[in-house]
Parts: structure tokens; sequence; C-alpha cells
């Protein structure tokens, strides 16, 4: 059955947006230079100290038989040998891994003095390198693109997204995200991220481009007059909706122009599905389908199978049962599925595909962290992210890559939008970081730790905006395997073990935290045991599911200290944890002396 236009159109702005255009920054030319060979009887890392550095503390590598490679107190005398040879403060620090000695230079020592201590380790026959003690900072924390400081969204400390904080972990290296949307028009801050995708309009009034379903996602404009999309609709110009939400996840990063994007490293494969008016299920389910590695029947087989997808586009109604079997088709192939709920200011309940399950619902929010005029919510919604509003200024909307073309593609340039279209690639491109922290993360993983790391909304949220706004920072770290937040619950009480009887239990009650617990808690466990290989340890999550941490083995050796690691992401974070502990085998008992759990 045809659906109204109405329900067809896709999740653009309710105001307009037709915003101010930005004008495309022209890109850079950079010229690599090569550098000058070193002189090949030096050592490569000797050269680093080379005269003129400033550095207040060396690293001294001394050769093998040297008696300051092994000695502290030699290698203190020699610092002070130095001082004397001098006249600078040169003292003994510490001994590195390595073996290298650290020295203290002073304070604030000039490139003279600095290369003059230099001079005298690198005369002596007993060193075999000196170099200084760099300071290392962040990487990628401010890309260079020209436009960068007006993606508020990405950085802002009230609402903004906290994506600088993951590219240290990663940037979407591996990961191929499906926009399922309008198409690419020809962008030159996006070109490089863009993979092979496919046209799947099979109707020409809806298509434009003149010819049904083929292998070329170009988007040809999706402008429409008045009334041609139903009675009473204004004609519009082309969005080029696709081409913008592609550049919100992985624009070209640190290029010298333009936006960055959240998920830099990552490819984007354009997946047309919406044209004049909108575009149909049918075309919508076996993009679906194709993008997440599905065969299609008459579409030759994905070489770019995606492992996130988005989808900022809806309709009203329920979910349909065929829409929700293309989407857990993808989801059962591995695909985390990130869907707009709605620009229409109502209840999620009533857009599709956002109220169908296995998918992320976005909700999207203002400059200030509060719930934007336009958007949908509901208990349906899983997350919130910026997705502007321009009622006040049209720098509070979310920049990206665009075109200026009314009708047809003209010249590339940038402009804000704002809408749930513009959130959910915020968080499709926070679950390809996410995957390339993490590649063995499946799509409810994925989801269940977006939800877990969130933070409370700064503003407010009428109708519920899901587990909170998302932190990219937070999330990645989690998944990675380091702590979130760092909050650490737990018990001091011993408890006997008996020997080979029943299990004991242990209880740690976790108050204060919001949404579920990390897909990295860490479990440490302090148990004193003659026979560790005796020992099963369970730990029960507040509903009773259970985690083995460790089976019984043929392990002779005493004792558990150590730390394990738990994706208790699909379980409640509050709660009464416990932790079970079962001595199997006859002769050897211990004590449970304290456990924690660090969230």
């Amino acid at each position: 059955m045809r659906t109204s236009p109405e329900l067809r159109r896709k999740l653009i702005s309710v105001a307009a947006v037709s915003a101010a255009l930005l004008t495309a920054v022209p890109a850079s030319v950079a010229v690599a230079q090569e550098a000058a060979p070193r002189p090949a009887a030096v050592p490569a890392a000797q050269t680093e100290a080379a005269p003129g550095i400033q550095a207040e503390r060396l690293i001294v590598g001394y050769k093998s038989g040297a008696t300051e490679a092994k000695s502290n107190k030699a290698a203190a005398a020699d610092a002070e040998s130095k001082a004397e040879k001098t006249g600078e403060d040169v003292d003994f620090q510490r001994r590195l891994g390595t073996g290298a000695a650290l020295v203290e230079l002073g304070t604030n020592p000039t490139r003279a003095s600095v290369a003059d201590v230099v001079a005298q380790y690198e005369a002596d026959p007993q060193v075999a390198y000196v170099v200084p003690d760099r300071l290392n900072k962040p990487t990628a924390v401010t890309p260079n693109d020209t436009e960068y400081s007006k993606q508020w969204d990405l950085f802002e400390s009230t609402a903004g997204m906290n994506v600088p904080g993951a590219w240290d972990t990663a940037t979407g290296s591996g990961v191929t995200v499906a926009v399922i949307d309008t198409g690419y028009v020809t962008h030159s801050d996006l070109a490089a991220n863009i993979v092979g995708g496919y046209d799947f309009i099979s109707d020409t009034a809806v298509s434009v481009d003149g010819n049904g379903r083929d292998s070329n996602p170009a988007d040809p404009g999706d402008w429409y007059n008045d009334n041609e999309c139903g009675q009473g609709i204004a004609a519009s110009g082309s969005s080029w909706h696709g081409t913008h939400v592609a550049g919100t996840i992985a624009a070209a990063t640190n290029n010298g122009k333009g936006v960055a994007g959240i998920a830099y490293g990552a490819k984007i494969s354009p997946v047309r599905v919406l044209g004049k008016c909108g575009g149909y299920d049918s075309d919508i389910i076996d993009a679906i389908t194709w993008a997440s590695g599905g065969a299609v029947s008459g579409v030759p087989a994905n070489t770019n199978v995606a492992k996130v997808i988005n989808m900022s586009l809806g309709g009203g109604g329920a979910c349909s049962s065929a829409t929700q079997s293309a989407i857990n088709g993808a989801v059962n192939r591995g695909t985390s599925v990130v869907v707009a709920a709605g620009n229409e200011n109502q209840n999620v309940s009533g857009a599709s595909p956002a109220n169908c399950n296995n998918v992320i619902a976005v909700a999207a929010t203002n400059r200030a962290g509060s719930r934007a005029s336009y958007s949908n919510y509901g208990s349906l919604v899983d997350i919130a992210a910026p997705g502007g509003e321009t009622r006040t200024s049209t720098a509070n909307g979310i920049l990206s890559t665009l075109n200026s073309g009314t009708k047809t593609p003209s010249s590339e340039n940038y402009a804000y939008y704002q809408g749930t279209s513009m959130a959910t690639p915020h968080v499709a491109g926070l679950a390809a970081l996410m995957k390339s922290a993490n590649s063995a993360l499946t799509p409810a993983q994925i989801e269940s730790a977006i939800k877990a790391n969130a933070r409370a909304l700064p503003g407010t949220c009428s109708g519920g905006c899901g587990a909170g706004l998302a932190d990219a920072a937070k999330t990645v770290q989690a998944v990675k395997g380091g702590t979130s937040t760092g909050t650490t619950f737990s018990s001091t009480a011993a408890v006997a073990i008996p020997d080979n009887g029943a299990a004991i239990e242990s209880p740690i009650s976790v108050t204060g935290r919001s949404g579920n617990a990390p897909s990295a808690l860490q479990v440490g466990v302090d148990i004193t045991h003659t026979y560790r290989g005796d020992l099963v340890i369970d730990l029960v999550a507040p509903d009773g599911s259970t985690y083995r941490l460790k089976s019984a083995a043929s392990d002779s050796a005493d004792n558990v200290n150590t730390t394990y690691t738990v994706n208790a992401s699909s379980e409640a974070a509050n709660g009464t944890w416990k932790l079970r502990v079962q001595d199997t085998a006859a002769q050897d008992t211990g004590t449970l002396n304290g456990w924690k759990l660090t969230f």
C-alpha cells in the first residue's frame, strides 16, 4: 500500500532548513619536504639531543658494560661529574624500565646550558645515547579544519558530545557506515571517505535521475514544486540531506579545511532511498538488508558491508512487520541500526522506524542541552544527541557538508541544519568509534554502552529523552577497557570459604548510578587460598544473572588477587551485586578477604 507523501518525507528540520549557506573553504596545499639524512656514524637517538634543544630532563642510555648502566649510585655520581664540568644543575632522578637514567637539569635551563650537558654526555665513551625527555600531549584534540570552531556539537562543555576526548582512542578506522538517505553529492571535504554504495529507488517518479535501481548513489536533487508532494505542501529546494548527514559522521579531518567528522577514520557507503517527496518502505527495507550484508534479488553483493547504519528518515504509524524483519536481519548480521526519533514534537511511538525494536532511536538536543522544540520524545527514545535549534541563531544549528544548488548540484559548501536527522549521525559516528575501538562489540553491546555512559541532560526534556546526552569520550573509553568514571564500590568483610562445600556470597550495594553498568565493569577480587584451582568464582548481578569469572582448573598456585573485566552492559547498575565463591575439591581452604566493583 502506498503511504501518503507527508509520511514519506525525510526528517529534515521543521523550521527553515535552508539556513544561510557557508562559503566553501578552498583546500590548502601543503608540500612535503624530506628531512636531510642523518650522518650514518651517529646513532639516530643521539641526534635527537642535538645542540639547540630545549629540555628540562634528559634520558641517558649507558652501554651495557658500563657501571652506570646497573648502579644508581654510579649514575648519580656521573651526573654530579657532568654538573662539575659544565657548571649546570644535573641530578640523577631514577632508573627507567629500559635501564636508562633520567636526569634533571634544574629550573628553566637555557638552550645553551642544555647543549653543554648534552655535549658532556655525548663525549663520554660509556654513554650509548642521550635524548630529551620530551613532553607528549594528546593528539587530534583540536583539528585544523577551518570551520571546526563552529562545531559546538562536538566539543562544547555544556551540551557538546565530548568527541575530541575519544579521538586518542579511536577514529572509526576499519568501520563502514551506511547512510541510507538521499544519496551523495560530491564534496571535497568528504570524498576521501566515500566508498561504493547503491541507488535503491525503483520508482522513476521518485528517483529523478531518469532510471531505477543502479550502482550510482549520486544525489541529483530532491526539490519539488507547490502541492507536488501533497496538497498544501509548499515547494522546496533540494536538501542534499544525505551529504549533510555523511559529513557529520565522517568528513575528512585535520585536512586544513571545512568541518571535522566524528568518526573521520570511517568510510561512508551512500545508499540512496529518498528522492522527490521521500521514499518507499520497500526500497528502504532492501537498502537495510543490502547495507548489512544481506542478499537482495537483482542487486550485486555488497563489497562494503556496514557495521553501522544511519537512517535519518521516517514516517508515521506503527513499525511494520516488514521493516522490523529487515532491521532484525541487519542486527543479527552484526550491524547497529541508528534511527532519528522524528521532528513532530510528539511521542516517538507514532514514528516509524524509530518505534521499531532493535534500533537506537535518537532525540535531538539544542545548544543548551535541552530537548529541541521539534524533537520527538518518549519511552522508546534510547539516547539524545545534538541536533541544533536555529530559532535564535543559525549558528546554533549543526554545521556540515552541503551543496549550493537549489535544484541540481552546483558548488560545494557548508550549512547549518537542525533536526533529529542531525542528531542521529552523531550517534552513528559514536557507534563507529566504538566498533573501531573494539571490533568484537555486538549491536546490543553498543546500544547498552552508549546508554550506560551517557550523562544527564544539561537542560530539560519533557516526555523522555532516553538515557541522557551521549558522551563519546566516556563511552569509547568504557568499551576499550578503561574505567569510565573510576567510581568504586567495595566490600572488606572477610568471608571463610569452606573446603569442598557450599558456595559463599559477599554483597555490595551499588547506588547513585544512572543507566546500565559498563561493558567493561572491573571486578577486583582478593582471595587467600592454598590451591586456587579448586575455586569457581561468579559475579551475580542485581537481577540474579551470573557471570563466570573463574572456573575450576589444575592450578596449584596460591591465592586469587586480580581484576576481571565483565561486559555487564545489559544489567542495571544500581542494586545489590554479589561475588559467589565455591571450593569444589577437598583438602584446601581459604578466605574471601574482599572485593570491589569499579564503574
